[in-house]
């Protein structure tokens, strides 16, 4: 996909506040790029080491942090991030969509 898109996907995940999460469906559809979740993952995995674009703050549907294909501590390491910022996660692991989902505007 286009560098365009990239930039349109990280221009909407720079507007999440603090605390606040989103989904990649959602953060597709405020960067007009409706139905297009997998590629908010795809823009946001390819961000370089040492970005300030809060891409722990993009969750999947389910309120989950999303697993990484390589596995690792990626995951984790996203979970202590939002954690650090006041979001909270359920016995299940999820967050609390109408809670915590970013309401723009």
């Amino acid at each position: 996909m286009s560098s365009e898109s990239y930039q349109q996907i990280y221009t909407v995940v720079s507007m999440i506040p603090k605390g606040k999460i989103a989904t990649y469906g959602q953060v597709a559809e405020l960067a007009g790029l409706p139905r297009q979740a997998r590629l908010v993952g795809y823009a946001l995995n390819s961000l370089p080491k040492g970005s300030r674009i809060p891409w722990q703050r993009v969750i999947n549907a389910q309120g989950k942090v999303s697993l990484r294909s390589e596995g690792g501590d990626s995951d984790n390491r996203q979970a202590k991030l939002l954690k650090r910022e006041g979001v909270r996660f359920n016995q299940r692991g999820a967050i609390d969509l109408n809670e915590y989902r970013w309401q723009p505007g």
